[in-house]
């Protein structure tokens, strides 16, 4: 291989597991704290197709956590990330009840969620994750619960969602669930550590490390596949 980007990724995946990185397909929605790790980490190893979507402007107060957020406030997410990663699909749109009902998820492998609008993310759960997409296993959907008000990535767990535990947000997505009478299951990232503060104070340390685990778990689902 000429180029070298990828020269260490292969002396990991080798050229099998490498390939099926580069024939996958992400998306990821939602690119703040936690999405624009997953990001980093999803384009660094090579997936061959990512799309991102958000509807967000960078502005002061997520240079403590976000990628792009430096230089790019004041500017859309999604077209800052996009020049910082040549060669993703950017979607300047919010995750709507009817976004969700018009857009083809079945075209990627993993579908990200990093959003925070609760009634989105049900609403996703419900789209997604239903008797026939968990018999054929396309698409998975991974998603992220509360990163906010803490300190300690040791405490960060992977666990479905009816499992999640020890965390706010994680239960009120849970409630919501059940109330839309959902039967399904997928995974989450989620921690249960005691929230050090009242407000949405955050730590990248915390937050980029939620995105990390649900990008790795993606590559992971990816690399099973035959």
């Amino acid at each position: 291989m000429q180029d070298k980007r990828f020269a260490r990724t292969l002396l990991l995946f080798k050229e099998d597991g490498f390939a099926k990185l580069q024939n996958a397909s992400v998306l990821l929605l939602g690119v703040g704290g936690v999405g624009g790790f997953a990001l980093d980490c999803l384009y660094r190893v090579g997936i061959g197709k990512i799309c991102i979507v958000d509807y967000d402007c960078f502005d002061e107060t997520n240079k403590n956590r976000q990628i792009g957020a430096f230089e790019g406030v004041g500017r859309k997410k999604v077209e800052v990330l996009s020049q910082k990663y040549p060669g993703i699909i950017a979607l300047d749109s919010k995750v709507t009840q009817e976004f969700i009902d018009n857009f083809d998820f079945n075209a990627y492998d993993v579908v990200i969620d990093a959003i925070d609008d609760m009634g989105a993310k049900i609403a996703l759960a419900l789209k997604i994750v239903n008797k026939e997409s968990q018999k054929i296993h396309k698409p998975y959907l991974l998603s992220s619960t509360g990163s906010a008000k803490k300190i300690d990535p040791g405490q960060i767990q992977f666990a479905p969602i009816w499992k999640s535990y020890g965390d706010k947000f994680a239960r009120k997505f849970r409630e919501g669930l059940k109330k839309q009478g959902f039967k399904g299951d997928f995974m989450v990232v989620f921690s249960p550590e005691e929230p050090k503060c009242k407000e949405l104070g955050s730590f990248s340390g915390v937050t980029g490390s939620f995105g990390l685990r649900l990008a790795s778990e993606a590559i992971a689902l990816i690399l099973k596949k035959e």
